[in-house]
């Protein structure tokens, strides 16, 4: 069996342009590519250059309905080696905060939601995932 590469996980959004430049700001993710109007497509690499995500708009289908959904449906997870000061600096730059959860083994995850709504979990794990 030939392996796949994961490449990106795509996003619609009412304001890619907003969105993107507030992960670039408030989370360190960098814009590799991006596209013109009206779709203002933007893919951001995580800070790692490991992960990458597409925010675009396209109104053929609903955009921001991550506000309705529940985090465990669907979040973006960051790695965070100060779960409490990271939320605190996302909270003040418009993220909200969802949950603390403190895991038996150690671990420390905390669920936002970014300024759309989006759900972003930190997380601070004993035994790094990767």
């Amino acid at each position: 069996m030939t392996a796949l590469p994961f490449e990106h996980l795509a996003l619609n959004v009412s304001d890619p342009v907003a969105v993107a430049d507030w992960y670039v700001t408030h989370v360190g993710m960098v814009v590799v590519r991006k596209g013109e109007p009206p779709v203002h497509m933007h893919f951001l690499a995580d800070a790692a250059r490991v992960m990458l995500i597409e925010l675009y708009v396209n109104p053929s289908a609903p955009v921001d309905g991550y506000a309705a959904m529940h985090p465990l449906q669907l979040h973006l997870a960051f790695t965070s080696a100060d779960p409490d000061a990271d939320t605190a600096r996302l909270v003040a730059a418009g993220a909200s905060l969802v949950e603390h959860l403190r895991q038996p083994d150690g671990s420390h995850l905390v669920m936002l939601r970014d300024p759309w709504g989006l759900p972003i979990q930190l997380a601070r794990r004993t035994v790094p995932m990767l």
